[in-house]
Formats: C-alpha cells, structure tokens, sequence
C-alpha cells in the first residue's frame, strides 16, 4: 500500500563479533585480536569486525526510511542466533520479507510486524532481520502518521506520553580506566560495565574484580562533581560462578561482599553466573535473588545470557528469577516485542533495561531510545561501539530532542483542551 520498493545495503556494526567460548576457554589478547582458534560455529577466528544489513522501505511520497540489522558482539552463545552473516540475511530478506512488506498498511506499526515476520516453514525469521525491519516499519508509521517514533508507540501500547527521562548505562570496553574518567566527568548515571569476561579480569577468587569495583567508587568520589552518585552496574559474564561454583547461597555471598566495599553505592551485577540452561538460570537466580533480598543488600542481580527473546523475559519476570532484565534488542527481535517487554517486567514488578549490543548502529540506538523513553524503561544503554562519547551522545541527544518535541505536543493539547 504505502511501500513501493526495498533497498538493501550492506554496512558496518559498531564494534566486533566476539567467540565468547573461546575467550572464556583462554584465549590471549594480543592488541585488539585474539590469539588461537575459534570455538562457536561461524567464527572464522575469535574476533571479527561486526557487519550490519540496512533495509530501506520507499514509500509511495518517495521518502526512504531504514531499519538496520544485525547480531549481538557474543554471537551463538548463551543460546542466541548464530553469527550474522550478511549475503544470506539479504537473499532471506529478498525473497520472503519484501513481498511481504508491499502487502502491508505501513501507518499501523503492530499489524505490519505481525504480517511481515509471520514463520517461514514453521521457523521463526532470524532475529536481526525482525529487529531491522521492525525498526523501518516504526519509522515509515512515524512518518506516514507525522508523529514520533515513541508517539506511534505509545499509542498502539495505550501509554500516556512520557514526560521523564530515561537514565542512561555506558560501557567501557576493555579502555576501563579511560573510559570511567569519561563517563564520571560525563556524570553517566549508571556506570562502567567493566567488561569482566576472563579469569585475567575477574582474578582469583574474585580479587582483581573487587579492586576494580572499589577504584571505580573512590574514582567516582575523587573527580566527579558535588553531590554525584551514580548506579555501579558490571557485567560479569558468569565468572563468580565459573570461580566459585554454582551453588546460590555462596555467589549471593560473594555479591554481598562486593557491595559492602562501597556502601554509598546502589550495585548492579549482571549475569553472575551460567547455569546451562534457561530453566536452570531461572531456578538459581531466583534463589539468588532471594538470598539478597533478605539480607536487605543493595545488590540487584541483572539477568542476561539465557534470557534472549520475549518469552524467556515474561518467564523470568514472572518467577522474579531477577532484579532487573537486560531487554537485549536483537536478540528480542521485533522492536514491538522490547516495548511488550518493558511493559511486562513493569507488570510483574522487575526492572526493564533497554541494552542491547555494542555492535549495532547508530540507527539502531536511536529507535531503541524511543521505545524506551515511550515503555519509561528503567535505564537504557549508551549504544553503539565501546567508545563512550559517540554512543553517550547518539543516545543521550536523541532522548533530548525527543522530550523537546514531546514537551511541546503536550503543551499544545493542554492549550486545545
């Protein structure tokens, strides 16, 4: 109907494609690359520089709108899509989605995406094409309506329009020290990541880790302004129970610990353990999540690996099996199912965190921080890449002109009515 033609073009992920069973099995750092062989199927070696596929929908006023897709940095882990290879999402997206796409009404954001990415075979689209074209079909209603990408949201959710800002999580890379300066100076609201995923960085026993964590705090004390405090949030890509074992009672002991070495601080960890399963993440996190909240510790528990698409969050949202859910946009699909997702951790009292991957791109980000503003998620990712200010400031200005335009709309229908 309102779409004539897709494009295709091939492009370029922010960051790298990472072989996270390799590099969890040892695999040295030598510079920016890995030395050794590969592990997870598709990888060609253990590092690889993250391609994208953009598709573009022509509407019938000739305005071209763009989606992007793309996989995560840890591809094929943790029971996630395999690798993304770029000539076979582009022959799949030709032959199956574009007919598709012309049969739609593209001003009707949720029925397009239920008509396009309906299964092939009985199979379910490989999730970066959903996240891609969800994104092109919520901006070609965006324009086609004259709205904003979030109004069209929050009028297909039936949400109020949001008046509060979003905090915002940066990452740092493996540039920690760096990149904490910038992001104190920056004064980030939740910081760092920290990138723990060696036994080189988490150290025996933990040891190397808590000493990062109590120098971000001090650092935080020693050169941020008056009066700021933000969120501690690392990632530690299931080394306290790959160190410790997988038993619940002594990983909720070594996060206890963790947060009494910086008692001013609310302390996020994400993903403290693996263990193996969905099912499994499920129970122990749970159990987890128990122990600390009897305890009346500050800790939250982040769950990430195991819990990829929207059905794996309702089930750990429902089980309170977390703190808070890491909504990981591509590895949800559908851009419609991260909104579903916020809004169902919000039902079932678990925090929402928008993240994502820092492979994606910047126009990826940018529709991420729509639905998040629209769903008033509780923190979203700086997104894309691990350089801070690019991401910090692609996310953070399109939340800013966002809240401009709908701080005016709210002020005109205050004057119509």
């Amino acid at each position: 109907m309102q779409i004539k033609d897709v494009l295709l073009a091939p492009g370029n992920g922010a960051f790298f494609y990472d072989d996270q069973a390799a590099i969890r099995g040892g695999a040295i750092q030598d510079g920016f690359t890995y030395v050794g062989a590969s592990t997870t199927p598709g990888f060609k070696s253990i590092r690889v520089p993250a391609s994208s596929l953009s598709i573009g929908l022509v509407l019938t006023d000739e305005t071209v709108v763009w989606g992007d897709m793309m996989n995560v940095q840890y591809s094929g882990a943790g029971g996630r899509d395999p690798l993304f290879e770029t000539a076979e999402i582009a022959d799949l997206t030709s032959r199956v989605v574009a007919p598709r796409l012309f049969d739609v009404d593209a001003s009707r954001f949720r029925d397009s995406c239920t008509r396009v990415f309906e299964p092939v075979e009985h199979l379910r689209l490989p999730l970066a094409v959903e996240y891609g074209v969800s994104q092109a079909l919520l901006r070609a209603a965006a324009h086609l309506q004259r709205k904003t990408m979030a109004e069209i949201i929050c009028e297909e959710f039936d949400l109020p329009l949001p008046t509060r800002r979003v905090p915002i999580y940066c990452q740092s890379g493996d540039a920690r020290e760096i990149n904490v300066d910038k992001m104190i100076l920056r004064s980030v609201d939740v910081l760092p990541h920290g990138l723990i995923n060696s036994r080189q960085k988490f150290g025996v026993g933990g040891h190397t880790f808590m000493e990062f964590v109590k120098w971000v705090a001090a650092r935080t004390r020693q050169i941020g302004r008056a009066g700021y405090q933000p969120v501690l949030h690392f990632d530690v890509y299931g080394w306290i129970g790959q160190e410790i074992g997988l038993d619940p009672q002594p990983i909720a002991d070594f996060i206890c610990m963790v947060a009494d070495t910086v008692p001013d601080f609310a302390l996020n960890i994400e993903s403290p353990a693996d263990f193996g399963s969905t099912q499994a993440q499920i129970e122990n996190f749970a159990k987890i999540v128990s122990i600390l909240d009897n305890r009346g510790s500050r800790a939250r528990i982040v769950v990430d690996e195991r819990c990829n698409t929207l059905e794996d969050i309702r089930l750990f949202a429902e089980a309170k099996a977390t703190h808070l859910i890491q909504i990981k946009t591509p590895d949800v699909g559908s851009i419609a199912d991260t909104a579903r997702a916020v809004l169902l951790c919000k039902a079932n009292k678990v925090g929402a965190y928008v993240g994502g991957s820092c492979t994606e791109t910047d126009l990826s980000a940018q529709a991420s921080v729509h639905i998040s503003v629209a769903t008033q998620a509780d923190m979203m990712l700086a997104k894309p890449g691990m350089g801070v200010d690019e991401a910090f400031s692609i996310v953070g200005n399109e939340q800013n002109r966002l809240l401009a335009i709908l701080n005016r709309r709210r002020t005109q229908n205050e004057n119509v009515g």
